[in-house]
């Protein structure tokens, strides 16, 4: 019989050691290649005017510099609405959204995974069909609906749409079928929790790795959204927007524009970075690695 190779006690894969080491410079490759993009962004930040249109670009700095920092700040102050009201903008639309669009989904995709209703398939069939439909495409649609419940130049008309996303129903509803059990909630049930403890108290603990993936997605998608077609007032634009928009003055605000894109990345990246685990647990279980 063969012996089985072990890893800090743990039985692992029946590989060679020279497959191993293959796998690993693969990763280690592609791994190099996915960061050099952020690791680009970052140098070309730093890097003064002359050096930021040198041809061909280098990927280091000769004489860092942090004046492209101060310059987009100095652009900032001098907008006609102030800075922090674009933070609260987004910070507020971020957070709100990614709440309730948890909330929603989650209480949704328990009712379609564990409570037995008519209807219940053919609805999830919609749910899955919806997710082949990009923004784009119901665009008009959805204007016209915020505009017949007078949501247009509102905060509403940027989180009540975040609510209704359908990717983190299907998320949710694949992760709830594969890892909550029904009999864990029918002894719940004989003791005489009602649902909604039993939701809140048993299956949302269980499916943690699902919800923090989907709080990532959908603060993401808020975070980097840039003019929305439903805001016209410039007291409601997001910080996105504000930063595109100054930086959009041509060459001279080239760097506080390489500036403004390091800081527009830092957070959903130290969010991902944190909670990567989350992440590849979650597809491995809802079927999206298919």
């Amino acid at each position: 019989m063969a012996k089985l190779r072990t890893r800090k006690h743990k039985v692992v894969l029946a590989r060679s050691r020279g497959g191993d080491a293959g796998i690993t410079v693969m990763l280690t490759l592609m791994g190099i290649f996915m960061f050099i993009p952020m690791y680009y962004t970052v140098i070309q930040s730093l890097k003064p005017l002359d050096e930021l249109w040198m041809f061909p670009p280098r990927f280091y700095v000769s004489n860092p510099t942090g004046k492209n920092f101060t310059d987009l700040f100095t652009l900032m102050s001098g907008s006609r609405v102030p800075f922090s009201r674009y933070i609260f903008n987004t910070v507020f639309t971020s957070i709100a959204g990614t709440a309730g669009h948890l909330f929603v989904a989650s209480l949704a995709a328990y009712a379609m995974s564990r409570i037995q209703f008519p209807g219940g398939k053919g609805m999830f069939t919609i749910v899955r069909t919806s997710l082949m439909f990009h923004s784009t495409v119901t665009a008009i649609t959805s204007f016209i609906l915020m505009s017949a419940l007078n949501l247009v130049d509102t905060y509403w008309a940027i989180i009540i749409p975040a609510w209704g996303s359908t990717l983190g129903l299907y998320l949710m509803k694949q992760f709830m079928d594969t890892n909550v059990t029904g009999a864990v909630l029918e002894s719940a049930r004989l003791d005489g929790a009602s649902e909604l403890k039993i939701f809140w108290t048993i299956a949302m603990p269980m499916v943690k790795p699902a919800w923090l993936t989907l709080i990532i997605y959908s603060f993401q998608g808020l975070w980097n959204q840039g003019g929305s077609v439903y805001i016209y007032s410039e007291q409601l634009k997001s910080i996105n927007y504000a930063i595109g928009q100054i930086t959009a003055g041509g060459i001279k605000r080239a760097g506080a524009s390489a500036a403004a894109t390091v800081i527009m990345m830092l957070v959903p990246i130290s969010v991902f970075v944190v909670t990567q685990s989350n992440i590849i647990e979650t597809m491995g279980s809802s079927g999206m690695k298919d």
